[in-house]
């Protein structure tokens, strides 16, 4: 979007529709905007006066406030002002300035806005399919338009324009209204019943005349010349700048702009762009959704509305079925065609059976408790409170386990240790465990600056050279690998 220099300006027309004394600026521009309906362009400042007097809420307006309200309209642009010399008998009289007020371009098209707005909820909005058709009866007529002249082209070009504003306007207002809150609560009303069937009928003879024109006018436009588009289009700009305007600025760019602008808003509503959904397929939808939503509110009433009556009578003969069965078994198998056929009632869970046979009813089977809990956030178990158990022999065994343990293991390492000394290179096969053992005490050793360290069982030890540039393969159960020839020695006594 370029920003144009006039967006960046205030509206200072607009100025009276809320600043102080506005309950005296609007009824005068309005009394304007009424004459000029009536043709009426020029008034006088004691016409405005007489005018406004006649209603009671100017009772005590005087001419001062008028002339006052009057210049005010002026300053913002609201009122054009030019002297009236021609009744001038005196110098003074001429000198008084009398003034004839006429209601600016800019002020009529506000004026026209803010009845638009105040209307806004009484005239209302409607879907015409004869728009479509008219549509697609000046769309066939566009190839024959490139040879008519500048005046036929014009109105055929402002009839297409004006249509298509009015469809598309129509439609989103009366979805609008569909669509909202206050509509949805009626929809929930059993007096919504009444014209159902004749709001459905309208949407669909709407959406029946949308699918039939808009698949004719998208070939159309898929298959129009683009030469004689550009054409049309140029001389619409040329026939719209030949119109004498005063005080308007013309900028033929924009005017060509603008022209085209509204063809690709036709192109795109009716055939879609870069391969998009067109707007009329989101029109056909979201009708269609309107019905289908239309539908279910009014089965939903009738619904409720017969509920209430209709189940009772059932209840009721189903109870007297019921009475007249012989026994148990009849009842449970006319239960079975009742309730279960209808709506089968499945639960699921890990049920323990005392039996696999199939043959096995419900009735035969021991009942099984489902504890059901509440379906809250904060819900929590109850805690059980039981008394402190004594484990003490438990402990006591698992205490005796762990150190008959640790002696087999350390009578084990001890074993590849010959005059204190553990050499790498000089070991045989070994068991994992054993390597893993050996493998942390060297690098409980390697880790510290003298090399020394503790076992487990509190024996201290050292490496004996710590640079070693000796390699050995360990061999174990589960494979070899490669490292440095390293000797650990073992001491008796503190550690140092």
């Amino acid at each position: 979007m370029k920003i144009q220099e006039k967006m960046k300006k205030p509206v200072m027309e607009a100025k009276y529709l809320n600043v102080e004394n506005t309950d005296r600026y609007r009824p005068i521009i309005r009394l304007f905007y009424l004459k000029y309906e009536k043709l009426k362009y020029w008034m006088y400042q004691e016409e405005v006066f007489e005018e406004l007097k006649e209603d009671l809420y100017f009772q005590e307006y005087t001419m001062e406030q008028c002339q006052q309200d009057l210049a005010a309209l002026a300053s913002w642009g609201n009122l054009i002002t030019i002297q009236d010399t021609r009744k001038a008998a005196t110098i003074e009289e001429f000198k008084n300035k009398k003034f004839r007020y006429q209601l600016s371009e800019t002020a009529v098209e506000i004026e026209r806005m803010v009845i638009r707005i105040e209307n806004l909820f009484i005239e209302g909005s409607s879907l015409e399919p004869t728009l479509l058709e008219r549509l697609r009866i000046n769309l066939e007529k566009l190839d024959e338009m490139v040879s008519k002249d500048g005046e036929k082209l014009y109105g055929w070009w402002n009839d297409l324009n004006n249509d298509f504003i009015r469809l598309n306007q129509n439609y989103q207002d009366y979805m609008r209204e569909l669509n909202s809150i206050r509509a949805e609560e009626m929809m929930k009303t059993k007096e919504f019943l009444v014209f159902k069937d004749r709001l459905i009928e309208y949407l669909r003879s709407f959406v029946k005349s949308l699918q039939i024109n808009v698949t004719t006018i998208e070939q159309k436009l898929r298959n129009v010349d683009l030469k004689s588009v550009k054409d049309i289009l140029e001389k619409v700009t040329a026939y719209e700048l030949s119109i004498p305007r005063m005080e308007v600025e013309i900028d033929e760019q924009m005017i060509y702009d603008k022209v085209k602008g509204r063809w690709g808003s036709i192109y795109e509503w009716f055939a879609g762009k870069d391969g998009m959904e067109s707007e009329a397929g989101k029109v056909f939808d979201t009708t269609n959704e309107i019905i289908r939503k239309i539908t279910r509110y009014a089965t939903r009433i009738s619904e409720m509305s017969n509920q209430g009556s209709n189940r009772r009578e059932e209840y009721k003969k189903l109870a007297e079925i019921f009475g007249k069965c012989r026994d148990i078994n009849e009842a449970h198998r006319l239960s079975a065609v009742v309730f279960g056929i209808e709506k089968p009632l499945h639960l699921k869970g890990n049920l323990k059976r005392n039996t696999d046979s199939i043959n096995s009813g419900v009735y035969e089977e021991d009942a099984h408790i489902v504890t059901v809990i509440p379906r809250v956030r904060n819900y929590r178990e109850k805690a059980k409170r039981s008394g402190i158990i004594d484990r003490s022999k438990e402990k006591e065994a698992m205490r005796i386990a762990m150190i008959q343990r640790l002696k087999e293991e350390q009578k084990l390492l001890k074993s590849y240790i010959h005059d204190g000394r553990l050499e790498f290179a000089k070991l045989p096969v070994i068991e994992p465990h054993v390597r893993d053992m050996f493998l942390l005490w060297l690098s409980k050793a390697l880790e510290r600056k003298d090399y020394c360290a503790k076992t487990e069982d509190g024996q201290i030890y050292y490496i004996e050279q710590g640079n070693v540039e000796e390699y050995c393969v360990l061999k174990c159960t589960d494979g070899e690998f490669q490292m440095p020839a390293y000797t650990m020695v073992f001491e008796e006594g503190e550690e140092r």
